[in-house]
């Protein structure tokens, strides 16, 4: 029995710091995250951003801080992360180029919510499509036409030329 709990207690010995050291890693960045978000909520309201926009930033930067977070965390416990963090670009890299399109909707539609070339209730013309903007969202623009509701890509929206017309 003793041949079993000796070794037993030396490594806990060993593995205890580094298992402490995990916690107290996570810990923090979980904190970090959760200020970061409530933070740029609090920014997002005083600069009266859109909704979308502000939840957007803040679940970003709380996602990023998680994923810096384990990073950090398996570093700790000993385990080399550099194959790790080069393998996530590569991912990062295939993944931006399979959503491109998704992602390029995505990106135009937080610039049209920060400029804002138009607003919901204006009446724009878009590639024939001439309507009442009935919402704006982060991958396509809805209008309403005269006999049917038409969704508009916002990266179309941001290249292509627009009509708006105000209303009075």
């Amino acid at each position: 029995m003793n041949d079993i709990v000796t070794p037993i207690l030396e490594q806990s010995a060993l593995w205890m710091p580094k298992i402490i050291g995990v916690l107290i890693v996570i810990t923090i960045f979980t904190v970090l995250s959760n200020i970061s978000k409530k933070i740029i909520l609090k920014i997002s309201s005083r600069l009266k951003l859109e909704s979308s926009l502000s939840h957007l930033f803040a679940r970003s930067s709380r996602v990023a801080l998680i994923i810096i977070g384990m990073i950090t965390a398996l570093g700790t416990i000993g385990i080399d992360v550099s194959a790790l963090v080069a393998g996530l670009g590569l991912t990062g890299f295939a993944f931006g180029f399979a959503l491109k399109d998704t992602i390029s909707n995505i990106l135009s539609g937080v610039l049209i919510l920060l400029y804002k070339p138009f607003k919901i209730g204006d009446r724009i013309n878009i590639a024939g499509h001439q309507g009442q903007v009935l919402s704006i969202d982060l991958r396509y623009t809805k209008l309403v036409t005269e006999d049917s509701n038409v969704l508009i890509p916002n990266s179309k929206l941001f290249t292509d030329p627009v009509t708006v017309f105000h209303k009075n």
